[in-house]
C-alpha cells in the first residue's frame, strides 16, 4: 500500500510539472483562456442581474444604443 501512495505521489508531482511548465511555454494560451473564462464570468453575472430587472421593449433597446434616448 506504501508503494502505491508513493507511485500516487510521484505521478501527483509529474502532473504538477507538466501543467508548470506548459504554463510558462505557452503563456499566451493561458492569458487567452482566462481572458474568456472571466469574460464568460462577467457575461453570466450581467445576465443575472438583467433577470432581476423590469423588461423594455425592443425599441428602447435600439434607441439608446442608436444615441436617441
Amino acid at each position: 500500500m506504501e508503494n502505491l501512495n508513493a507511485d500516487n505521489a510521484k505521478l501527483k508531482e509529474v502532473f504538477k510539472q507538466a501543467i508548470i511548465e506548459a504554463m510558462e511555454e505557452k503563456r499566451d494560451v493561458v492569458h487567452d483562456l482566462l481572458v474568456e473564462a472571466m469574460e464568460d464570468l462577467a457575461m453570466i453575472r450581467a445576465i443575472e442581474q438583467g433577470e432581476e430587472t423590469e423588461l423594455v421593449s425592443r425599441d428602447e433597446v435600439m434607441s439608446i444604443l442608436e444615441g436617441k434616448a
